[in-house]
């Protein structure tokens, strides 16, 4: 999540120490903040503190910058209440960091109390106000449909024992657990993650002797640790990561992926996978069938015939053997088959005849070349190339994608999945608060362009046929789904989203092409992703002529990107390419 002013943060146990520290660094960058806190007098000074840096970034406001609010988070009621007024108060949750932490004073077998005091005190604090302020916030960020991210603050000694207080080192172990186990989380755009640093010179730390602390080399510097969260938030990969941070070592994850693969067992599912895995033939035929195209025609079935091939061993040196399990079907498999990824004059390319069919697939590898040293027989794999649709294909070791198992979820994350990611993130140059619009979003890239869109914090709109499409595109979090076949789509853009769109995934073509483009709004971005209406008929592809194109952008300083789908070679619409104008002085 890219930090920036606007977004609002909870910060327990904000008012001292770490929690402090990332308050402050957080409304130096313009997050408003609520500080929930024990300590009033703290907490209103910290508050006041952080409010004059936050208010640097916004020319007026309706509420204050940084908010201070006195809470127990031990409290359940009054924890649900904090975290519903600053929701009111902010308009929504983005961060939530969980900094509220406190020591024993006493050795739990040495309590001759109830412990309600001292060490079940430590556990509600440390542990149970942790998962209770986690849980409010995945549900406040659940609730919103928006991406958030959550901060546990853990403890080195949660990693390993610290022997002075072993209820402190429990109740950290256990944060460190629970964040890890909220991993799947990020599925739904909330990413979790734990910080754990050693000793940074706060009250809490004073408690611990100092010849430990030297022993260890002395105080982590309060910087690392805001530099490790600021890492965690940023950081779109991380989630259930914890960061260890030492004065010793830095920071580094934990743990590592060798320690990790001591205890990770695959899941019952993917036992039962691994065991057909198991089953399956690797000894190697002599010959294999194949789809290949031998006549150039928009008609795929016309176009193509099974041909068996001769399989031999050995192969390449730098080449690879991969046994295919599942193969991507794509609707520009016509194109393909009508010679038009290629270059040339119509003689050239119809002497390319015979040539394979199909652009993705996912198997196994059943054969390495005698130079190929980072593959082994046996490895799951990816590839996207042409000539997948086959028993086998030989392919060079540098196109092989190496990957956990052999689903036929691959396959989508590949042709699909890939052109949707780059398309919007590096081509539209992506990020939140926009208003996206994914024409043909029931289909395989439309898809995964969708919850991309809304992962990435957009109001996503979505235009499709059909009430089962239209149902499929409300679960996958689609704000406003224009079924075309109930509703006007130029007339719900005109009436609901008058400013325009500022980012458009299209793949439709013809007429639908013309309406984006008028319904795009100043600055906006055009993705050309297809054309799938003038896929259709025996004739395949024809290209429109667009009167006006060039003034339409130019007076708009508009952008109208062309995607390359990632199995071709050229570009689906050359004469919309990168269609790059300056602003008219």
């Amino acid at each position: 999540m890219e930090l920036k002013p606007g977004l609002s943060a909870i910060v327990t146990g904000g008012a001292s120490g770490i929690g402090k520290a990332l308050t402050l660094a957080l409304a130096e960058r313009g997050v408003f903040v609520t500080i929930i806190d024990f300590s009033e007098e703290r907490g209103k000074e910290t508050a006041s503190i952080a409010g004059i840096e936050c208010a640097k970034f916004h020319s007026s406001l309706e509420f204050p910058p940084v908010t201070f609010i006195k809470c127990d988070v031990t409290n359940s009621g009054d924890l649900a209440a904090a975290f519903k007024k600053h929701v009111a108060t902010y308009h929504g949750l983005d961060i939530c960091i969980n900094s509220a932490g406190i020591a024993s004073h006493t050795l739990f077998y040495k309590d001759l109390t109830d412990g309600t005091k001292s060490w079940r005190n430590t556990v509600n604090v440390n542990l149970v106000g942790v998962i209770d302020s986690t849980r409010l916030a995945i549900q406040f960020m659940e609730g919103a449909r928006k991406p958030g991210v959550i901060i546990n603050i853990g403890s080195a000694s949660g990693l390993y024992p610290m022997y002075g207080d072993p209820i402190y080192s429990g109740t950290k172990g256990g944060v460190v657990l629970f964040t890890r186990s909220l991993a799947p989380l990020k599925r739904q755009g909330i990413r979790i993650n734990v910080l754990c640093p050693e000793f940074v010179q706060t009250d809490l730390a004073a408690m611990v002797s100092p010849e430990f602390i030297n022993m260890i080399g002395g105080y982590l510097p309060m910087e690392m640790v805001v530099k490790g969260a600021l890492e965690l938030i940023n950081d779109e990969n991380k989630a259930g990561a914890c960061l260890w941070i030492t004065k010793r070592r830095g920071m580094e994850y934990w743990p590592s992926p060798l320690e990790e693969a001591k205890y990770r067992t695959p899941s019952s599912k993917f036992r039962r996978r691994t065991s057909s895995m198991a089953s399956i033939d690797f000894q190697i035929p002599e010959s294999f069938e194949k789809i290949v195209v031998h006549t150039l025609s928009h008609n795929f079935r016309s176009a193509t015939s099974i041909v068996r091939s001769s399989l031999s061993l050995p192969i390449k040196s730098d080449h690879v053997l991969l046994k295919i399990i599942y193969a991507g079907v794509n609707a520009s498999d016509v194109n393909f088959s009508s010679g038009r990824y290629f270059s040339g004059s119509s003689q050239d390319i119809a002497a390319r005849l015979p040539f394979d069919a199909g652009f993705e697939a996912v198997g196994i590898i059943a054969a390495i070349g005698d130079s190929v040293k980072h593959l082994k027989v046996g490895t799951p794999a990816a590839v996207m190339t042409f000539g997948s649709y086959a028993e086998f294909t030989v392919v060079n070791a540098k196109h092989i994608l190496p990957v956990p198992r052999p689903d036929p979820e691959v396959v989508a994350m590949l042709t699909s999945g890939l052109t949707a990611s780059i398309a919007l993130e590096k081509a539209a140059l992506m990020d939140s608060g926009k208003v996206v619009l994914v024409t043909a979003a029931a289909g395989g890239t439309g898809q995964f362009a969708v919850q991309l869109a809304k992962l990435s914090g957009n109001t996503v709109v979505a235009t499709c046929g059909g009430a089962e499409k239209a149902n499929l595109l409300k679960d996958l979090g689609v704000d406003r789904v224009i079924d075309y076949r109930r509703e006007d789509i130029k007339t719900v853009l005109r009436k609901e989203f008058p400013k325009g769109l500022d980012i458009i995934y299209e793949s439709v073509g013809g007429e639908m092409f013309n309406l984006c483009l008028n319904a795009l709004a100043i600055y906006g971005r055009l993705l050309v992703i297809g054309m799938i209406s003038q896929y259709q008929g025996e004739q395949g592809w024809k290209p429109l002529n667009y009167t006006g194109l060039c003034e339409k952008i130019l007076a708009k300083s508009q952008t109208v990107v062309c995607m390359l789908y990632p199995f071709c070679g050229v570009w689906l619409l050359s004469c919309f390419c990168q269609i790059l104008l300056s602003f008219l002085q």
